[in-house]
């Protein structure tokens, strides 16, 4: 009873499991989390997909959110294998907290695992960024995110392109456009790190890096189709190597054996290898770099919201957004075609067509209106 006599009444916060995994996940849920937790419990399970330090408790202290209740350790082997585990080890999980709602990030291996335990639950499922095409199956992601759109009850995109693909899949009624939380974690945290560099560089043998160029390129690439073929790698390579000023490569711990094998047959002098790096740094590497090569689908994103040059060394449109103006430009894994497109004039326009930096927000809206 309170002290007028009236009795109180204590209402429980419906619970909302995260389910992360990857990178870009851990930037999306430093938003999203930050307004959910106004208004729900939500319960954060990371999969262990990434499990190197840099690729995953980093970002839970440099992006300031709680770490997760849950860390399954779960990495490696082949997909089959690594969704199969993640699958029965997430379904524990869902079957022990019994949450109200799943959200789920991307098109990782960690998102269909998360998606499939959610649903043969029977527990709602709402997936961010989604309505993505590529167009190919061949690549694993094209797999996971289309699974996952159709098993999901709230289908929330970044772009209207994205809600166009899930209309032509008979999914437009449970789709909308709220933005891209990317580009709210650019907008915060790239204010946040300046022009301070927010960590040192370390070479692939543990040595420091104290100094960085005045001017460089920024390259990361990480997907099986470019890392898979030693000849693909060659190509990449052989381009940044040739290029008027220092390139900088962070190295996927996934690929790392077989870039060493190049460094030591051809003895690069003009790419700096070096472990990978947190959040902050590569947003700070973004900011500063000439242009950009990459096979990631958020470095494109942020490239384009840096009004970076990127060219992007896929088969396949990611972020059809993006391709304007030659701002990102596909390209093949040889030198000549690399070079011929960073070579290129290019043109940002004025408008964002990723949302207005509060996409956060509207996701939970559109949460709240689900399971109010």
């Amino acid at each position: 009873m309170s002290k007028t006599g009236k009795r109180l009444r204590f209402y429980k916060l419906k619970k909302i499991i995260s389910i992360v995994g990857a990178r870009p996940q851990f930037i999306k849920a430093a938003v999203v989390s930050r307004e959910l937790r106004k208004s729900y419990n939500e319960v954060m399970v990371h999969t262990g997909q990434h499990y190197d330090y840099n690729m995953s408790d980093i970002f839970f202290e440099e992006l300031d959110i709680p770490k997760p209740e849950y860390n399954l350790g779960i990495s490696g082997g082949s997909h089959g294998k690594m969704t199969g585990e993640m699958l029965i080890a997430l379904e524990e999980v869902l079957l022990k907290e019994n949450p109200d709602l799943v959200v789920l990030y991307g098109d990782t291996n960690s998102t269909l695992a998360g998606a499939l335990a959610a649903v043969k639950l029977h527990i709602p499922v709402v997936h961010v960024e989604s309505g993505n095409r590529f167009g190919t199956l061949e690549s694993p992601e094209e797999v996971n995110r289309i699974l996952t759109d159709h098993c999901s009850n709230l289908l929330l995109c970044c772009t209207e392109s994205a809600k166009k693909f899930l209309e032509l899949e008979g999914l437009g009624k449970q789709s909308f456009v709220v933005g891209d939380p990317m580009y709210d974690a650019f907008l915060f945290y790239s204010d946040k790190v300046g022009d301070k560099r927010p960590e040192r560089l370390v070479g692939l043998d543990g040595t420091p890096i104290d100094d960085l160029p005045d001017n460089f390129y920024y390259l990361t690439c990480h997907r099986q189709e470019n890392t898979d073929k030693l000849e693909h790698l060659t190509g990449i390579l052989s381009a940044m190597e040739a290029l008027d000023d220092k390139c900088i490569y962070p190295v996927h711990p996934r690929n790392q054996g077989k870039v060493i094998e190049l460094i030591n047959q051809h003895k690069y002098e003009n790419i700096i290898f070096c472990n990978p790096v947190g959040y902050m740094m590569s947003i700070f590497m973004v900011k500063h770099c000439k242009k950009i090569v990459t096979d990631s689908g958020g470095l494109q994103r942020e490239a384009f919201f840096a009004k970076k040059p990127c060219v992007t060394v896929l088969d396949f449109v990611v972020w059809p957004e993006t391709m304007t103006g030659n701002c990102n430009q596909l390209c093949k894994p040889n030198k000549t075609d690399i070079l011929l497109k960073l070579d290129s004039e290019v043109e940002f326009p004025s408008e964002q067509p990723f949302g207005d930096g509060h996409s956060a927000k509207l996701i939970v809206n559109k949460i709240n209106e689900l399971i109010k």
